[in-house]
Parts: C-alpha cells; structure tokens; sequence
C-alpha cells in the first residue's frame, strides 16, 4: 500500500512538472523577448528537441536577419529541421545561408549539406531523379568552390553513388520499351542511354538488345519496310560482335544475323527475278 501511495505521487509530480514544462513553452512562444526565445532555442536544440528549437528559430529569424548572430540563428534553424529529417526544409536553409552568408563559417559546411540533402532525397531508380541531378551539381559545385576542403573526398564518392543512380535510371527506360513491344521507341531509349553513359555496366546488354529490337521491328513492319529494316538488323549485328565477340549473347545474335541475312538475301532474290 505505501509504494502504490509512492508511485501515485511520483506520478503526479512528473505529471505536474510536465505540465508545467509545457505551460512554460506556451508562453515563450507568445512572448516577444526574442533574446530569450534565441536562448532557450538553443537550449532545446543541445536537449535534442528539436521540434520546439525549430519552432522557436523560425520566430526569431527574422528579427535576427542582418544583425552579428544572423548566421548562427540560420545556421541552427537549418540544423534543427535537418536533425528532424526534413530534408527539403532544411536544404532550403543550408543553401540560403551559404548564399546570403558566403564568408560565414558554417558557409562551407551549408554549402555541402545543401547537396547531402538533395542526396537524401533522391529516390529509388524507378523514380523521377530531379533530386539526384541536384545532389550531383550541388556536390560539384561545392569541390569547384572549396577545392581544398576535407570533404571532398566524400563529395566525389556520392556523386559516383548518384551517377550510378541515373544509370540504372536510363537502363530501365531503355528496357521499359523492349518490354512493352515498342520496338522503335526502345532503339532510341537504348541508344540515348549509350549516348549518356558510354561507359555503363550494361553497354553489352543494351547494345544486344538494340540488335534484338531492330530485328523484333523488321519483322512486325510492312512488307515495303522489311528489306530495309532487316538490313539495318545485319548492321546493328557488326556493330555489336565487334565490339563484344566473345558475348553471352553470341549465339543469339548470330542466330538473328542468319535470319536477316536470310530474308535479305530472299527479298534481293525476288527484286531480281522481275
């Protein structure tokens, strides 16, 4: 009986304190003592609350603005929706600051945190990658202006992760079109991709599928297309084996060249025979 009598008070004084805590907050945030809302912001955010340091930044920053502290104030606003993972937020910030505030010392690391936050919002491959397209220029940009900077290191290996990122991107459109059975449009999605990224990983499978696609649309053309496209099938071919002669897709595409040449060769047949 004592301890639960314990354990009830215990209960009301956290309770009470919390209360209180909270009834404290709500009052600071219509006071206008600006300096103490900075304070106590700051207070919050070394607590790790970030929401109510957020909350109370953006009170104060613009009263801030122009003044010895402006960066700071920015600074900590930015962090306090950055360390919330709000990453649209808080990018926003980092790269206001790094704008209105070039000679600040947090300039060079808003600069950099600007583009992790593109980074961190760049989606999956399948997706639409206008983040990752930013997260690449702005980690880019940040090595051009601080050359000598630490984290450049890191800079040039997320922008090898982004890159990777649109790679996959623009193979999968490419393939999206074989898939669907659109052959023409595949041609050109799989060409732009080789066009884009040379040096992809998947340049042998995509020259094959090329090869694969100009035959696929040789043979659902008209017949007064045909002859035309079936040797444009026998080229793609040289182009391919030339370039990939020990491929594991050899025997495929040889069977597709000797189909070609075939039909090519019968077509010709008839034309003379007229």
């Amino acid at each position: 009986m004592f301890f639960k009598r314990v354990y009830i008070a215990l209960f009301f004084i956290a309770f009470a304190i919390i209360l209180s805590a909270c009834s404290g907050y709500e009052k600071l945030l219509k006071s206008r003592d600006y300096k103490l809302k900075y304070e106590k912001a700051m207070e919050y955010y070394a607590e790790e609350e970030y929401v109510r340091a957020a909350t109370l930044l953006d009170q104060v920053a613009p009263v801030y603005r122009g003044t010895m502290k402006a960066d700071t104030v920015f600074y900590y606003q930015a962090m306090s929706y950055y360390m919330q993972r709000d990453y649209i937020l808080s990018g926003h910030y980092f790269k206001q600051l790094a704008i209105d505030y070039p000679r600040s010392a947090f300039a060079e690391e808003c600069d950099f945190l600007t583009g992790y936050c593109y980074y961190k919002l760049s989606p999956r491959p399948a997706l639409d990658q206008e983040s990752t397209v930013k997260a690449i220029t702005s980690f880019q940009l940040f090595m051009i202006k601080y050359p000598g900077s630490s984290r450049n290191e890191e800079a040039q290996s997320l922008i090898e992760e982004m890159r990777d990122k649109l790679v996959e991107k623009s193979y999968m459109n490419g393939k999206l079109y074989y898939n669907l059975g659109d052959y023409k449009a595949s041609i050109i999605a799989l060409r732009n991709s080789l066009n884009e990224f040379p040096d992809t990983r998947h340049r042998e499978e995509l020259m094959f599928l090329i090869l694969k696609s100009s035959y696929l649309l040789a043979e659902n053309s008209i017949i007064q297309k045909k002859k035309e496209r079936y040797q444009d099938t026998i080229d793609e071919y040289y182009t391919f084996i030339s370039e990939f002669p020990e491929s594991n897709y050899r025997k495929e595409a040889e069977k597709i060249y000797e189909s070609a040449t075939a039909i090519v060769g019968a077509e010709s047949q008839l034309t003379n025979n007229k």
